[in-house]
């Protein structure tokens, strides 16, 4: 990458609605304004050489990766782990009794292969926070249980007393859903959001795991408490996964309110509550996704909303969207300093 295309400035404004996509939903803001140092350069240029799973996916044209490089003296002793082959996670992913729905996602998802970039490993104490339907806890919960670590889901918040109705409603219907343990294990829970206490003991979790729900955190005005309580839970070396739709090239919007956001916005959000840079992956990349549509990225699959509503509207045509598939991606680990 040349420092003159590097160096170009990007903003980030724009705006449109609050909605839900299975662990994901919206609002937030900001504008940022800035022009890359040729150090800044630099940095992105070695992150791309990060890139564990899916390297040679493309990347939208013109997506800004503005990451910085891990620190050499925190790199992972075993950068080739991310390759070795774990048979209890490649059944948990090939369970046939997962449910269609979810497998029919893989080919967006990549679950395997986007663990294994995230270091998950057997056991280690996982916390999912805000784990939506329940994609990843049909995966995560069964190997937890079958490699002896622990499977924490981070819900609904029921000591808020903002907390809605449906809000209560759908942590039942989730702890109900994965109540059999002898398929699922013990799943703890804790409550999570803006107002919740802290994510788990300090310094006790390994893995803590942040599935296309930062938009929504911004847009609740609560993405520095929640990036402070990973960090607090985090074991030292502990790792912060984040999986989020990317925003870049094109601005941000107001409140990432369409669901996608700048991964400028990410990084230095998490540097911010302390974390190191760690890697990136584009195994989640889709360089078909414009970032352009109605309804911002719900307007793709899974949802598929056809109005600003969010009723559905049988004269839209869906066509050119289900083509799109699910969101282009960013795929990034953060480390908690040794």
């Amino acid at each position: 990458m040349s420092y003159a295309v590097a160096s170009k400035l990007i903003k980030t404004n724009f705006s449109p609605p609050l909605r839900s996509m299975g662990g994901e939903a919206s609002r937030g803001s900001r504008l940022v304004r800035f022009s890359l140092t040729p150090f800044q350069c630099l940095g992105a240029a070695l992150a791309a050489g990060l890139l564990l799973a899916g390297a040679a996916s493309a990347m939208p044209p013109g997506a800004v990766k503005d990451l910085p490089p891990p620190p050499a003296d925190k790199a992972d002793p075993a950068p080739s782990s991310a390759a070795a082959v774990d048979p209890v996670l490649r059944a948990a992913v090939d369970n046939p009794a997962r449910p269609a729905t979810d497998r029919a996602r893989d080919i967006y998802r990549h679950p395997y292969e986007t663990l294994k970039v995230w270091g998950l490993k057997p056991g280690l104490t996982v916390v999912d926070l805000q784990p939506g339907g329940g994609y990843w806890t049909e995966i995560l919960a069964p190997y937890a249980m079958k490699t002896g670590g622990v499977y924490v889901a981070g819900v609904a918040d029921l000591a808020n007393p903002k907390l809605s109705e449906g809000g209560k409603a759908g942590r039942a219907k989730f702890e109900a859903k994965f109540a059999d343990a002898a398929r699922y294990g013990a799943i703890r829970y804790v409550g999570f959001g803006p107002l919740s206490g802290p994510i788990a003991p300090p310094n006790s979790v390994d893995l803590i795991i942040t599935s296309r729900e930062i938009h929504n955190w911004i847009g609740g005005g609560y993405l520095d408490r929640a990036l402070a309580q990973a960090y607090a839970a985090l074991k030292p070396g502990g790792v912060l996964a984040v999986e989020e739709h990317r925003a870049d090239p094109r601005p941000q919007a107001a409140g990432a309110s369409d669901g996608y956001v700048a991964t400028r916005t990410v990084v230095e959000a998490a540097q911010k509550a302390g974390f190191q840079f760690a890697g990136a992956s584009e195994i989640n990349a889709n360089p078909k996704d414009t970032k352009d549509h109605p309804f911002g990225v719900w307007t793709l699959p899974p949802t598929r909303q056809s109005s600003a509503s969010g009723a559905p509207d049988p004269a839209f045509d869906h066509t050119k969207y289900d083509a799109i598939g699910e969101s282009d991606r960013m795929t990034l680990t953060f480390k908690k300093p040794v």
